[in-house]
This record gives structure tokens, sequence and C-alpha cells, in this order.
């Protein structure tokens, strides 16, 4: 299925790197970096220079904590769109919310794309991308409410159920007038997961591509990689690319990244191995 957002159009077997740009002060990853406006506009600029392809700008963690009203999101969300926007035209900009509030505000400030990690939990998202002709990324959150760890979640399947769930969202999108090919849907590891979940999603993740519909992966340091490797937030990065290349192999299209260097040359090298890409150079017995 095409994939189209903003200006940008990616084909079949192009690998999109969506570079994770955190306005919170309590991010688990780099524990409010970001948070500043021009630490984020910086990292904005470090991520485009290291290849990414989208910017997934958040005003909220994804885990519990403080309380963050909707103004205060949009305070930290919306404005620094239009920042974005002026400073990188072309570039694909995602805004990770569930609140249809917070959406219209970034959609007119020039976002391309919601991120909607907490499964639909305000239907309305929905209706604010389809008014705004802009794209949705439908996640499984098992029903959870936002910012929600999981307790003792069970499934008699976990695949069926993300595949079941996440297909009738993106299908309820087309249905209030989201663009089809402005649509993605997330397994969303460890939302609604426990470890072992996520790594059999990880290992099925060939059934979701399947179903036609691109598929995003937020993979990028999450405990699953933390507790199968019993290793720290800042140990995780080649675990992370692990999964990275075995969901790229499987024909994952998106992927959400910490370390966008990194992930661009492990996506690039598996495009080179599938046959999607020719190398950068090509010397070796020749010369």
């Amino acid at each position: 299925m095409r994939l189209r957002l903003g200006s940008r159009e990616f084909g079949e077997h192009d690998f999109a790197v969506m570079a994770i740009i955190n306005r919170t002060p309590d991010s688990f990853f780099d524990q409010g970096a970001t948070f500043e406006t021009e630490a984020a506009l910086a990292a904005v600029d470090r991520a485009v220079a290291e290849g990414a392809d989208i910017v997934d700008i958040g005003g909220v963690r994804a885990g519990p904590g403080p309380e963050v009203t909707v103004s205060e999101e949009i305070d930290r969300v919306g404005e620094f769109v239009a920042l974005v926007r002026a400073r990188h035209p072309d570039i694909v900009i995602s805004v990770d919310t569930w609140r249809s509030e917070v959406g219209k505000v970034v959609a007119d400030a020039g976002a391309d794309l919601l991120n909607d990690a907490w499964g639909g939990y305000d239907p309305r998202l929905a209706e604010v991308a389809a008014a705004a002709g802009i794209g949705l990324v439908c996640s499984h959150a098992g029903g959870l409410p936002p910012r929600t760890d999981p307790h003792r979640v069970h499934y008699a399947d976990v695949v069926d159920d993300v595949k079941r769930t996440v297909t009738a969202l993106a299908e309820r999108a087309v249905s209030v007038g989201v663009r089809r090919d402005g649509i993605l849907i997330d397994p969303a590891h460890d939302f609604a997961k426990n470890t072992r979940h996520s790594l059999l999603v990880s290992r099925r993740l060939d059934e979701l591509v399947a179903t036609g519909w691109p598929v995003l992966v937020a993979l990028s340091n999450k405990k699953f990689i933390g507790e199968t490797l019993d290793l720290p937030t800042g140990e995780r990065l080649f675990g992370t690319l692990a999964v990275t290349a075995v969901a790229a192999w499987q024909g994952a299209r998106v992927f959400r990244a910490h370390q966008v260097k990194a992930t661009r040359q492990v996506l690039d090298m598996v495009a080179a191995i599938r046959g999607y890409r020719e190398p950068a150079v090509s010397r070796r017995g020749l010369l």
C-alpha cells in the first residue's frame, strides 16, 4: 500500500526513520534533555542531518507520571510544530498525542501525522486527521487508558488481538474520512503487553505486514529489550538494532527511534541485502 505523508511519498520498499523528539521533562530515555525549545530544535536539526524522514514530537510521557493538562500539552508542542515546519519545510512532522484538542492545534500548525499510541482512546482524533487531510497511526493499547502500565494482562493470542484491533481502527479511520494512504498500524510493543507478548509480536510481525497496511514499529530502547537482555535503558541500543533488523526483514516500513544514525545504517543494510538498495560504493574486486 502506498504511504503518503506531507510532501513525501514512501514506496513499498522504502524504510523511513521516525526520530523521537520529547518535549517532556521526564522522558524515560533522555530525562528531559530536549524539553527546552532550543535543545529540541537542535535535536531536530541533528536528526534530519543523520537521515530521519519523520520527526515525532511528543509533549506527554507515555508512562505514569505527573498529570499534563491539555493546555500544557498544547504549550509544549503547538508552537514547536510551527517552528519545525518553518525550519525544515520538507520533513514529515508527526505529533505523538491521543487528544483531539491537541491534534487540531498541531494540524493547524503544520503537522502531517497524528501518532495515536493509545488505540483510539479519543475517537475524535481520527476525525481531526480526516478534516485536516493528514495521516494517522492506529495502535494497539489493549483497551488501557493513556499512561497506564500493563498488569498481568492476558490474551488468548496477542498477535491476533493486535491484528483485529489495529485493522478495525484503520478501517474506522477510513470510514470517517482519513486518507487510506495516510494510515499506519502499530503493534505498540510494551503497551498493554509484557515482555513475552512483545517478543511474540516481533517474531510474527509479518502477519501484520500481510494485512496490507503500512506497519510502524516503536522499538527504541524499550522495556521488553531491557528485560530480555537484563540491561538498563542506556545500554539497549544493540538489542534495539537487532529487533529493528528483524522487523525490517519482515516488512515493517517506519521505525521510531532515538538513535537515528545507527537505525538508518541498519535499515540501509537490510534494504541492500533484500535488493531494495544499491551499495553506496562498489569497488571491491573491480579495481
